[in-house]
């Protein structure tokens, strides 16, 4: 199970993380009247890949902020702390690459 900490570290950009996660919100209501609309199937898949693209971005943002914040924070202190957070990055850049 992982830790959670009162401040992430994404916390002092976390009104622009709010911000792209809405726009790629209304990117895939977009899709949704795309669908609806029978609009043509590359068209939508053009959609679908600029969409996947924004939340790639937004991973990366919170990847870089975990490993700027979280995974130095955990290796200054040293212990057991520093080598769980270095795996949590090392699991989340492999989701991420699988993606």
């Amino acid at each position: 199970m992982t830790e959670h900490h009162p401040t992430p570290g994404y916390s002092d950009d976390k009104v622009a993380v709010l911000k792209r996660l809405k726009r790629i919100e209304g990117q895939v209501r977009g899709l949704t009247r795309m669908v609806e609309d029978d609009t043509y199937c590359i068209d939508v898949l053009t959609q679908v890949s600029a969409t996947t693209k924004a939340l790639e971005a937004v991973a990366l943002k919170l990847l870089d902020e975990h490993l700027a914040h979280c995974v130095v924070n955990a290796a200054r202190a040293g212990g057991p702390e520093a080598g769980i957070k270095v795996k949590e990055a090392s699991d989340a850049i492999a989701r991420l690459v699988r993606s």
